[in-house]
């Protein structure tokens, strides 16, 4: 991704909230347990690439009780972590001279982690009528991540530095993807692979205002220019909800320095392939690596293992 534009004036928000009925599958329909789920994610610097500016974070949420004093004479048989609420996965690809970018997706990812685990109370409210609190919440974490990478930006001495964020957050049976920049989430279900984000950059948005045709995009100046990004002069979080019951889901996020080298028909190909989180993600890896490896490359996979769905 690239600077200029990024610390203009602001761009006007636009609607944050994009979501998918519903569509119940049968015996996909339960909710997968701990030990069911495989979730794996790396990062590498590339092949041109000195310093890595891009962070990920893979976990799981849980309610859970901390034993300060007992009477009790074994805790360890007390059930004090409660059961999944949800899984979260998340990529930060930073923008910035000298180590500003790094500690861009440092910040971003560190708040936003911090958001969900202290401030994100509303896990029951996703799915249901309510969920707009839910959409509301998420919005909330990402433009605290862009608040605290402005202020240390600020605290800096007005030094551009800034970062894409792409979330996602399972509470079974949604996915909740926030998007802020150009990284990307997929989704692939009943052996279909789907882009999930929009790419917020100055190319895609000459392609929303007819200015662009889609197939050109490849080929402009402004690919990777970001229209919004974590701490630059405008961050427009959008919020998609997509229902991941089906055959074999696999939620996929990745910095664009894999898909400027490997398509989504090759990511579905290797997906529909792989028997692993880690094999998959190694193998997108080396194949990025193989073409180029022109930035840093970022992956994070989460599935479910066997015939389970992804929770």
């Amino acid at each position: 991704m690239k600077l200029p534009q990024l610390f203009s004036s602001p761009r006007s928000p636009q609607s944050g909230r994009a979501d998918e009925s519903p569509a119940s599958t049968g015996e996909h329909d339960s909710k997968p347990n701990d030990n069911q789920l495989d979730l794996f994610g790396l990062t590498h610097p590339g092949n041109v690439r000195t310093e890595n500016q891009d962070h990920f974070l893979v976990g799981t949420v849980h309610p859970e009780v901390v034993v300060h004093e007992t009477s009790l004479t074994n805790t360890a048989r007390l059930p004090l972590r409660g059961q999944r609420l949800a899984t979260m996965l998340l990529v930060a690809d930073g923008v910035g001279g000298l180590d500003a970018g790094s500690e861009a997706s440092r910040l971003a990812a560190e708040a936003i982690t911090e958001y969900v685990s202290s401030t994100l109370r509303c896990y029951h409210t996703a799915g249901t009528s309510g969920d707009q609190v839910f959409f509301d919440a998420l919005r909330a974490a990402a433009l605290k991540a862009h608040e605290t990478v402005s202020v240390e930006s600020a605290v800096r001495g007005d030094i551009r530095m800034a970062t894409t964020l792409t979330l996602g957050i399972v509470v079974w049976p949604w996915l909740y993807v926030v998007q802020v920049g150009d990284s990307r989430a997929y989704l692939c279900c009943d052996g279909k692979l789907r882009q999930v984000t929009r790419d917020q950059t100055m190319a895609q948005d000459l392609v929303d205002e007819g200015v662009l045709q889609q197939d050109r995009v490849a080929e402009s100046p402004f690919h990777h220019v970001l229209s919004s990004a974590i701490g630059g002069s405008s961050a427009v979080p959008v919020v998609t909800r997509i229902d991941v019951r089906g055959v074999s889901p696999v939620v996929l996020l990745c910095s664009d320095g894999l898909t400027k080298h490997v398509s989504a028909h090759e990511i579905e190909q290797h997906i529909l392939g792989i028997h692993s989180s880690e094999e998959l993600c190694r193998a997108l890896l080396e194949l990025a690596l193989q073409r180029g490896g022109s930035d840093n490359i970022t992956l994070v996979v989460g599935r479910v293992k066997a015939s389970a769905p992804v929770g």
